[in-house]
């Protein structure tokens, strides 16, 4: 968090309406409990801003793991919102699950989900959170993880005010492409239920080959890239007329940090994006 400060001056010169949070990049939580010191310290740090905050979580929790080793995902969530909502953030993105295990059910797994979701949805509430659940794609050791639209189908059950979706545009271009299933019609299913958006630019196209660094994955033009839009292949005009997402919805732009020459032209590009996007309300860039 050292380099936090100077980053903040950073957005609010740029005149965002929200900052993403990465606490799953910091030393906040140990063993499924916030450090106060650290937190206290992240709170000094990001109040008295023109901007509001959203909260990226830890990456590592899966709610879809089996039972035994379920209980520190749980605890770290927990952890988790407890960080949002002290420093006041909107929305909580986690990643949707997966299903590592040979001998685990992914109709089980998806129902532990729900479960635990639900439950998480309550104590979101009560901190003034939103939890916004992600689309990733598969990797390895991965066996499954949501397409969009069965975690559009997942959201929809759940049925939680405190429980909505983070729509990542690039992820479910590649796992679209794992799954050989039409992005456009998927990103369609799932944007009805986005209160949050993941904009950054790819080729759609999974990682297969060996590279040494980012600059080759780049050159092959393969993986979770992040690039700034406009870099890739996604049709984000298309998207934009063709994808009607909830209003009040936060696009937020998530920069790879060696693109970061880009940030000032690429939020100007994302606010009029924004514009041409089907909502009721302006969505907010962040």
């Amino acid at each position: 968090m050292g380099d936090l400060p100077a980053m903040l001056d950073e957005a609010e010169t740029l005149g965002v309406d929200f900052v993403e949070l990465p606490i799953f990049a910091w030393t906040l939580i140990a063993n499924g409990r916030v450090i106060p010191e650290r937190l206290e310290r992240l709170v000094r740090l990001t109040r008295d801003r023109p901007f509001g905050y959203t909260v990226h979580g830890p990456l590592a929790v899966n709610l879809m793991e089996v039972p035994a080793r379920l209980p520190p995902h749980v605890a770290l969530l927990d952890a988790a919102i407890t960080v949002a909502g002290a420093v006041q953030a909107v929305h909580l993105v986690l990643h949707s699950g997966c299903v590592r295990d040979h001998d685990d059910t992914f109709a089980v797994a998806y129902a532990r989900q729900r479960q635990a979701l639900q439950r998480a949805g309550d104590t979101a509430g009560e901190a003034g959170v939103t939890l916004c659940v992600e689309n990733i794609f598969r990797f390895e050791p991965m066996r499954e993880t949501a397409t969009p639209s069965r975690l559009a189908e997942e959201i929809d059950a759940i049925a939680h005010p405190h429980v909505r979706a983070t729509l990542d545009v690039s992820h479910a271009y590649l796992r679209c492409a794992d799954a050989k299933i039409d992005p456009v019609r998927e990103i369609q299913a799932l944007a009805r239920f986005a209160r949050h958006v993941h904009v950054h630019d790819s080729f759609g196209r999974p990682q297969e080959a060996w590279s040494m660094n980012e600059a080759e994955r780049l050159g092959l033009g393969e993986g979770d890239l992040h690039l700034p839009v406009g870099w890739g292949s996604i049709a984000w005009e298309e998207l934009a007329r063709s994808c009607r997402i909830e209003p009040g919805a936060i696009l937020n732009l998530e920069l790879n940090a060696r693109y970061w020459s880009e940030l000032k032209d690429q939020v100007a590009l994302l606010r009029g994006l924004s514009g041409r996007v089907t909502t009721r309300d302006l969505p907010r860039v962040a």
